[in-house]
């Protein structure tokens, strides 16, 4: 391959960034950190753009340096799960603690690429290559850090074991090794309930509930809101550290801010549904008392499980914007 020109070279990153940025995506859980470090991959790829005339696979040599440059960032945050800690006059219901990452945010669907990863055989194939739910990200977060890259690369981004060695600068055994470790603490970590991570389009019975959150909310009704929710929902809101673990401790919190006849009540509510993560999920607009423009909130990502919802992951606005959406309506 020649030395390529600024225009050839802006043309090889661009054909690349999608799938570098989700990539950079699953390795920190942070789409500004992607962003942060796509670019930054890009930068240290354009110094060393001499070496790309002895390079057989322009496509591997931008992912290790986007995987390195992660790695290099991961070294110096040492960012790994905690778990919730009890808020001082806060009843956050009797389940276990979940697993907290301040730094996770969400990810616009319409920013995936359009091509899909290859697939691997069945047997090597520890979770499918199109997942991006919440779930996921929080066990893969879980790992260390390369550990966490050699199971993203093998298994998400369908790198082959060779490859995986080459990509992260080891020998084949020192990166199978990491792969086997990665995909044992996985299957740990991940419910029981999913052995298929395929990502699938929500059914009419996902949309109809996604509608019913939407306008129970949209008329302050609570109790409505209820029965779309499990007894063992699990809220949280990062980087916040306000977080609950029941059905019953969740709308103890939220009853005061949607009751328009309490002192405490924030306001009107609108939501648009939103395409985050390959789950459901609403981008909410509050109308606070007094004002009559309906405000950037949040972004609530939805886990459902037999019908109801199991588990809200609420992001603060300033996404939005990611998302294509507008700061006011």
């Amino acid at each position: 391959m020649t030395i390529l020109d600024e225009e050839g070279f802006a043309a090889l990153t661009e054909e690349h960034r999608r799938e570098l940025r989700v990539h950079c995506y699953r390795l920190l859980g942070s789409y500004d950190e992607a962003e942060d470090l796509t670019q930054e991959a890009f930068l240290r790829a354009w110094r060393a753009r001499e070496t790309l005339a002895d390079v057989g696979n322009p496509r591997a040599w931008l992912y290790r340096i986007a995987t390195n440059a992660c790695l290099d960032f991961l070294r110096k945050h040492n960012r790994r799960p905690t778990t919730y800690e009890p808020v001082p006059g806060m009843d956050s219901g009797d389940g276990p603690p979940p697993p907290r990452l301040p730094w996770l945010q969400p990810f616009p669907d319409d920013q995936l690429p359009e091509t899909p990863a290859p697939q691997h055989e069945p047997d090597e194939q520890a979770v499918a290559s199109e997942t991006l739910e919440l779930v996921f990200l929080t066990a893969i977060q879980q790992l260390p850090p390369r550990q966490r890259a050699a199971v993203i690369l093998r298994d998400i981004a369908g790198w082959s074991a060779q490859e995986t060695a080459d990509l992260l600068g080891g020998s084949l055994a020192s990166a199978n090794s990491a792969v086997q470790r990665g995909r044992s603490a996985l299957r740990e970590a991940l419910p029981g309930r999913r052995e298929d991570w395929t990502a699938a389009e929500p059914s009419a019975e996902d949309m109809a509930l996604l509608q019913g959150y939407m306008e129970a909310a949209a008329r302050c009704d609570i109790d409505a809101m209820t029965e779309l929710v499990r007894a063992d929902a699990v809220l949280t809101m990062p980087p916040n550290p306000f977080w609950f673990t029941t059905r019953e401790a969740l709308f103890a919190f939220v009853r005061p801010n949607l009751d328009p006849a309490s002192p405490m009540f924030a306001g009107y509510w609108r939501h648009l549904p939103v395409h985050a993560n390959g789950q459901l999920a609403v981008a909410g607009y509050l109308q606070r008392p007094g004002t009559s423009v309906f405000r950037a909130q949040l972004i609530d990502v939805l886990r459902v499980e037999e019908g109801r919802i199991a588990e809200i992951t609420t992001f603060e606005p300033h996404l939005f914007t990611a998302f294509g959406l507008p700061m006011t309506l």
